[in-house]
């Protein structure tokens, strides 16, 4: 079977090898060329280089590079010369038409990071976080006309422990592509994958995120707020304002009900909500209106310090503990480090 294999970034490469690796095994599987994204201007120097899967495949394996900037006739042309039989797409990230997947004896199939048909689209990886799932996973499906619509022939769950960015989701779901892949196609060529078609009426979907989607609205809950940090690691980053200047909030965490934070510097105990047990001051948990009204009045607010959990700030329900910060154009901190370049960042209120 000879595969064109159509991947761009880092997250493609692991399934990309796992292809050479069976051939290289002795199994009758061929990489005849990888389809991926043109050179791309990056970095400082803003020098085109190539994409992840291109670099991967130059060092690895000697077979053609195809870079067309569109699908057209004449990437068709050099598709076609390399008489592929069938096509694996992972995060490719352009669309196939009909005259495209004609090409192909034996069809096309893609790998997609979600547990299909939820999240169909270009970001199921954040999406999955920024919704605090608890259990995501791959699939595996057929190539059809409606993007992410194919037909599952292979699909595994993957849990989620709620402390995954979108950088670490995406290595475990690489892996966990590598790992499927190979059966997937030695059961295409026996003849005995079964395909399941998808619940369309079950169907979600997720957008692209653009740059300005990681600005922190504070009066958003604690776990809200952490895991849109941890869903937009590593980009677009989340971001807010202290005065003048933008801040990035790259680590943090909700400070659960019971821990009881050290007082604020400027003197007294920490604005809580005023149902906070009086053992000490704690975050609500499912606060009453009258509570959340008084959160959201504070929202922002840089309240203290934790010795083990870093600087507390007030949202709109809970408190968030942030232990990495970073000031645009300067370089990122831990957070004892960052205080004693902000000494005025105490009791101020960001947003």
């Amino acid at each position: 079977m000879r595969i064109l294999f159509a991947g761009s970034p880092a997250i493609a490469v692991p399934a990309l090898e796992s292809i050479a690796m069976m051939n290289d095994g002795g199994e009758d599987f061929v990489l005849a060329g990888l389809l991926t994204r043109a050179d791309s201007p990056k970095g400082r120097s803003g020098r085109p280089e190539p994409t992840e899967c291109a670099a991967a495949a130059r060092r690895l394996f000697p077979f053609p590079i195809l870079k067309p900037e569109k699908l057209d006739s004449a990437a068709r042309e050099q598709a076609a010369a390399l008489k592929p039989d069938l096509l694996v797409s992972f995060a490719y990230g352009k669309i196939f038409g009909p005259q495209f997947l004609a090409l192909f004896p034996l069809g096309g199939i893609n790998i997609h990071p979600s547990l299909l048909p939820k999240y169909r689209g270009a970001t199921p990886i954040p999406a999955a976080i920024f919704n605090r799932e608890t259990v995501t996973g791959i699939t595996i499906q057929s190539l059809a006309a409606e993007m992410d619509s194919g037909d599952i022939l292979v699909q595994e769950a993957v849990p989620l422990s709620g402390k995954e960015t979108t950088a670490s989701l995406s290595e475990t779901m690489a892996k966990k592509a590598a790992e499927l892949l190979p059966a997937a196609l030695r059961g295409i060529d026996g003849g005995t994958l079964r395909a399941t078609p998808q619940d369309n009426g079950a169907a979600t979907y997720c957008s692209l995120i653009k740059k300005e989607d990681g600005l922190i609205d504070w009066n958003r809950t604690a776990a809200e707020i952490d895991a849109q940090i941890r869903a937009f690691d590593p980009w677009p980053l989340s971001w807010t304002m202290h005065g003048e200047l933008p801040l990035y909030i790259l680590k943090a965490e909700v400070v659960e009900a019971g821990d009881t934070p050290v007082t604020s510097p400027v003197g007294g105990p920490l604005p809580f909500p005023e149902t906070a047990a009086s053992s000490g001051p704690t975050p609500c948990g499912p606060c009453s209106e009258s509570t959340l009204t008084g959160s959201r009045a504070l929202s922002g607010r840089v309240l203290g310090k934790d010795k083990n959990k870093g600087i507390l700030i007030q949202t709109g329900g809970g408190i968030l503990a942030v232990s990495e910060l970073q000031y645009q154009a300067r370089k990122a901190l831990e957070w004892k480090a960052f205080l004693n370049g902000a000494r005025n960042f105490m009791d101020t209120r960001l947003g």
